[in-house]
């Protein structure tokens, strides 16, 4: 379980991401979070996983402390949540399986990290974590030679092999086409569903958010605005979360 209780995170040059933020996440929800660039979403993410630091109130993760952590703790609960990026964050000039690998060096000593030495278990976990986003035959393909949305499958499929309670995605599909971007969700939705990942999306496009979040959240000015099923969320729903009225921009291109 994820719970925050009066999260408030303020920048250096004293721009609030999180104002006062309470939520309580249990495990193995699929949840999306939307809301308009600065909403604080992004900032929301990063804090679940001790990116970004709070400045008050308490952020546990099955119970243990994120704020004040020390480096050793932090390292503890990192290892356990898995992250996604927007730009995928792959090592271009390496193969797919040594990307999917590095979601496990937690747990690898770093001198066969540093030669690539991985055992016949590590590259098992590697294949099986390819498989379940599709992609398994490009297991030996350098990652520069992927389309955008092979790169996101591959980042998903290092995410996994960290063997995570906590899936983080942040806006994992803006760059990429309209087919890819739905294949990428329907990929984050079966993994939530077959594996129990508490997964939490930052999603722009609100047709995507309606259809794939069992529970969507709101943001607006860092605080949470709106906290219901993607049922709940209709036009008007959207349109107080954004604070004006939806335009072609806020559904994905191509799309019903």
């Amino acid at each position: 379980m994820i719970r925050l209780e009066g999260v408030t995170v303020r920048y250096p040059n004293g721009v609030v991401g999180l104002d006062g933020v309470d939520l309580e996440i249990p495990d193995g929800q699929f949840v999306v979070v939307v809301g308009l660039s600065g909403a604080g979403k992004s900032t929301l993410i990063r804090t679940i996983n001790g990116l970004v630091p709070i400045t008050e109130g308490s952020l546990t993760i099955d119970g243990r402390e994120v704020a004040g952590a020390s480096k050793r703790e932090l390292r503890d609960i990192r290892s356990s949540v898995g992250m996604i990026f927007q730009s995928f964050n792959l090592v271009k000039r390496t193969s797919v399986m040594n990307n999917v690998i590095m979601g496990q060096l937690h747990g690898i000593p770093a001198y066969r990290s540093l030669v690539g030495a991985w055992t016949k278990e590590e590259k098992e976990i590697a294949f099986q974590s390819l498989e379940r986003v599709g992609i398994v035959e490009k297991t030996w393909t350098r990652a520069s030679q992927l389309s955008g949305g092979q790169q996101q499958r591959v980042a998903i499929a290092r995410a996994l092999a960290q063997d995570p309670k906590v899936m983080l995605a942040d806006e994992p599909v803006a760059s990429l086409d309209p087919p890819t971007a739905q294949m990428v969700m329907k990929d984050l939705q079966r993994i939530n569903r077959d594996l129990g990942i508490t997964t939490l999306v930052n999603l722009h496009f609100l047709d995507l958010a309606r259809k794939f979040g069992d529970r969507v959240i709101g943001m607006r000015a860092g605080k949470v605005v709106f906290d219901g099923t993607g049922a709940e969320a209709d036009d008007a729903v959207f349109e107080d979360i954004y604070g004006r009225s939806l335009t072609a921009e806020d559904t994905l291109p191509g799309t019903p």
